[in-house]
C-alpha cells in the first residue's frame, strides 16, 4: 500500500521555493508599488498561488505513476519555469550549479586544469589549459580518461569525473589515459594546483605594429589580465589594437567598466542601468586612458553578449574605435544575485542596460519563443536611432550593430559535413577525429609542420573507414582549407591552445577586416575629439 506520508526529500526544495515566492512578494512590497489585497495582483493572490502550488505538489507526490524526486522537480522544473516566464535570463542555481558559477566568476579553482566532455560512455579531454598541470603532464585533446586514482570512469558522468580530478592544491591524482595508436594506457601522475581561468586567453602581434587581444570572459581577473596583456604588447607604442570579444558571453559588470575605462577619456559614461524598482545608475571612466590614443577596433559576433556589449557600445558611442563583425546577441538585462539557503542562488532581472547614447542593448524576448530568442535572433522592426559623440547614427534595441559588417565565410557542403561529423577534433558526438588518428601513427612534428599531400592521403583513408562520402573533386577543391584545419588541431594538441589560436588567426576573415579598418578608426577618434572640443568651446556648435 502506498504511504500517505510526505516524502522527506521534498523538504529542502519545497522550503526553498516558498522562500523564493515569499521573497518575491516582499520585494514587490519593498521595491515596487504597495501591495494591496485586491483581486488584481494583491497579497491574497500571492497566498492563493502558494496554496494552489502546494496542493498540486501534493497530488503529484502521492499519485504520479513513478516515485517522484520532488527536490529535482522543484530545482529543475518549478523554480526555473517560474523564472523563465519572466525573462530568458533570470535563473536559479542549485548547489552544484552555484559552485560552478562562482568558479567562473572568480576565475580560478583547484585541480588539474582541462576541459572534458562525454563521448561513447566515456569522458574525453577537450583541451588542457595553457601552462596547467594537465598540459605539463602531456595530456592531449582526445585522450580518454579511463581511470582516476584506480577508479574506473566508464559509465560515469563527465561531472563525476571532473569532481574526481579536482582537489586541494599540492595533492596528487593518478590518471590512466587511452590514446589513439597506443596499445597500453598512458599513466600520468599530476600535482593539483590553483587553476586560473584568465579573462584574456591570448594576445600577440598579428601584424607589425598591430596588437591583438582575445578576451574570453569577464570574470574577477579580466581587467588585470587585459592590463598585463597590453603591457606585454607595449600598448602606447602600437599603431593599432584589436580587442576580440567574439563568442564572449559576458560576466561581471565591474570588469566591463574597468575594461572600457582603459580606453575612454576620464569621466566619460561607460553604461547606465535602470528598472521599475531601481533608480538610474551611471558608471564612468574613473582613470581614463591617460592620454593614450592608439586606434582601436573591437570584434563582435552573434555570441558576444552582456558585458561584451557594454564595452563595445561604449567604445562605439564615444567614437573611441570601430566595431567590426556581426550584430551582437542583445543581452542587456541586469541580474542581481540573491544568495539563498542550501548554497543556492537566485539571479533575478532588476534593470536594463543602456549605452552612453541611451541605446537599449536588450533584444525583444516577449514576442518570440525561448528557442528562437537564443538561436534565431531577428533585428528589431523599428530600431532605436541614437547619435555618437561625433554625430554618427547608431542603432539600439537589438544588440550592438557593427560599423563594418564582416562575416566568416560559410562552409560549403563538404566542409559542413566534415565539421558536423567531428572529423578534425574530439567533438563529443563526432565519429572520432582525424588528428588523433594521424598522431596515433607517431609522426615527427615540429613547429615548422605544414600538412602535405601525404597527410591528405591518410585523411582519405580515415574518411573511408568512417564511411564518410567524398570525391576527388571535394578533396582538391578544399585542399587549403583541409590542411589549415589539420594544422590548427595538430598545433592545439601538441603545443597547446595558444599555438592553435595562432594558426586559426591565419585564416580569419573578420580579423583581416579589423586590421584593414585601423586607419579609419584612427581618423574617427581624431575627428570625434575635434568635434567634442569645438562643442565645449562653442555651445552652438552642432
Amino acid at each position: 500500500m502506498e504511504s500517505a506520508q510526505p516524502n522527506k526529500s521534498s523538504g529542502r526544495g519545497l522550503f526553498l521555493l516558498l522562500v523564493i515566492l515569499g521573497a518575491s512578494a516582499i520585494l514587490g512590497g519593498l521595491y515596487g508599488p504597495p501591495i494591496r489585497a485586491t483581486a488584481a495582483g494583491g497579497s491574497d493572490d500571492v497566498q492563493d498561488s502558494v496554496k494552489s502550488f502546494t496542493r498540486v505538489l501534493s497530488v503529484v507526490e502521492h499519485n504520479y505513476a513513478d516515485p517522484v524526486d520532488l527536490d529535482k522537480s522543484i530545482y529543475d522544473g518549478a523554480i526555473p519555469g517560474m523564472l523563465h516566464v519572466l525573462d530568458p535570463h533570470s535563473n536559479f542555481f542549485d548547489p552544484q550549479q552555484y559552485a560552478l558559477f562562482r568558479e567562473e566568476q572568480e576565475g580560478k579553482y583547484y585541480g588539474v586544469g582541462m576541459t572534458v566532455a562525454p563521448r561513447d560512455n566515456q569522458t574525453v579531454v577537450l583541451a588542457p589549459f595553457v601552462a596547467s598541470p594537465a598540459a605539463k603532464a602531456g595530456i592531449r585533446p582526445g585522450d580518454t580518461i579511463m581511470q582516476v586514482d584506480g577508479h574506473n570512469c566508464t559509465g560515469l558522468t563527465t561531472t563525476q569525473v571532473a569532481d574526481m580530478l579536482k582537489g586541494a592544491k599540492g595533492t596528487t591524482v593518478h590518471i590512466s589515459l587511452g590514446r589513439e595508436g597506443w596499445d597500453k594506457p598512458i599513466e600520468v601522475t599530476v600535482v593539483r594546483d590553483e587553476i586560473p581561468r584568465p579573462g584574456v586567453e591570448f594576445s600577440e602581434m598579428v601584424k607589425p605594429g598591430i596588437g591583438y587581444v582575445r578576451v574570453s570572459t569577464f570574470n574577477e581577473t579580466t581587467d588585470s589580465d587585459l592590463a598585463d596583456a597590453l603591457k606585454r604588447l607595449d600598448f602606447p607604442k602600437l599603431d593599432g589594437l584589436i580587442i576580440d570579444l567574439r563568442n564572449n558571453g559576458g560576466g561581471l559588470l565591474n570588469q566591463a567598466v574597468g575594461m572600457a575605462d582603459m580606453f575612454l577619456d576620464k569621466n566619460e559614461t561607460v553604461v547606465s542601468h535602470r528598472g521599475r524598482s531601481s533608480p538610474e545608475r551611471r558608471y564612468y571612466a574613473v582613470r581614463g586612458n591617460q592620454g593614450i590614443e592608439v586606434p582601436l577596433v573591437v570584434l563582435v559576433n552573434g555570441q558576444s553578449a552582456s558585458a561584451s556589449e557594454i564595452v563595445s557600445g561604449a567604445i562605439q558611442d564615444h567614437d573611441r574605435g570601430l566595431i567590426v563583425g556581426e550584430v551582437s546577441f542583445g543581452k542587456g538585462l541586469v541580474q542581481t544575485q540573491f544568495p539563498l539557503s542550501e548554497d543556492t542562488a537566485l539571479l533575478l532581472t532588476t534593470a536594463r542596460y543602456y549605452t552612453p547614447s541611451g541605446r537599449l542593448i536588450q533584444r525583444d524576448y516577449k514576442n518570440v519563443t525561448l528557442y528562437d530568442y537564443h538561436y534565431n535572433p531577428k533585428p528589431p522592426e523599428k530600431p532605436e536611432v541614437k547619435l555618437t559623440d561625433s554625430g554618427r547614427q547608431v542603432f539600439g534595441g537589438g544588440g550592438i550593430t557593427p560599423d563594418y559588417m564582416a562575416t566568416q565565410p560559410k562552409p560549403n557542403d563538404f566542409q559542413d559535413l566534415l565539421l558536423r561529423r567531428g572529423v578534425f577534433y574530439a567533438f563529443p558526438s563526432g565519429v572520432g577525429d582525424f588528428v588523433r588518428y594521424y598522431l596515433g601513427t607517431r609522426p615527427t612534428i615540429t613547429k615548422q609542420f605544414s600538412p602535405d599531400d601525404s597527410v591528405i592521403v591518410l585523411l582519405r583513408k580515415f574518411l573511408d573507414e568512417q564511411h564518410i562520402k567524398f570525391s576527388d573533386q571535394d578533396l582538391q577543391a578544399n585542399d587549403a582549407w583541409l590542411k589549415w584545419q589539420i594544422k590548427r588541431e595538430v598545433f592545439t594538441t601538441l603545443y597547446g591552445l595558444n599555438e592553435g589560436y595562432k594558426v586559426a588567426l591565419e585564416n580569419d576573415a573578420q580579423l583581416n577586416k579589423a586590421v584593414e579598418e585601423i586607419p579609419q578608426a584612427k581618423a574617427l577618434y581624431a575627428n570625434a575629439r575635434k568635434i567634442v572640443a569645438q562643442r565645449q568651446t562653442d555651445p552652438n556648435h552642432p
